[in-house]
């Protein structure tokens, strides 16, 4: 499971961008909010929607829909991750992070401070 932070420093080569492959290629999840927020990223950095869908599809990531589910559980989660600043995609990656049962891959350190109240082992790639 990796969160729009892992897409970015993947497609800018940014440090730990070798460490963010490997979870690509071992067939990592992300949430269609992921997708939305990794194209609005890329798309203000200058590449166009085509660019950027391009580059998001032949990552080969596993895209899980934002179902109700994970709507109540990624919303449930915000007072505890409000102190940390985390966002409504933050959220729903935890959430889906959870629901898979699988580690959740970020550059983002505030993420490690609600991990253990979630049950969620968080992976930060730098």
């Amino acid at each position: 499971m990796v969160d729009t932070s892992a897409i970015l420093a993947y497609a800018f080569a940014e440090r730990g961008a070798t460490k963010v492959e490997r979870w690509i290629d071992a067939g990592a999840a992300v949430s269609t909010l992921t997708v939305q927020e990794a194209v609005s990223k890329l798309c203000q950095s200058g590449a166009s929607r085509d660019e950027a869908e391009d580059l998001i599809l032949s990552l080969g990531l596993v895209v899980h829909a934002l179902h109700l589910d994970l709507a109540f559980s990624a919303g449930a989660m915000f007072d505890l991750t409000k102190p940390y600043g985390l966002s409504h995609g933050d959220r729903a990656c935890l959430a889906l992070g959870q629901k898979l049962s699988v580690p959740v891959v970020t550059a983002d350190k505030a993420w490690s401070k609600v991990a253990a109240d979630l049950e969620l082992k968080i992976e930060q790639f730098r």
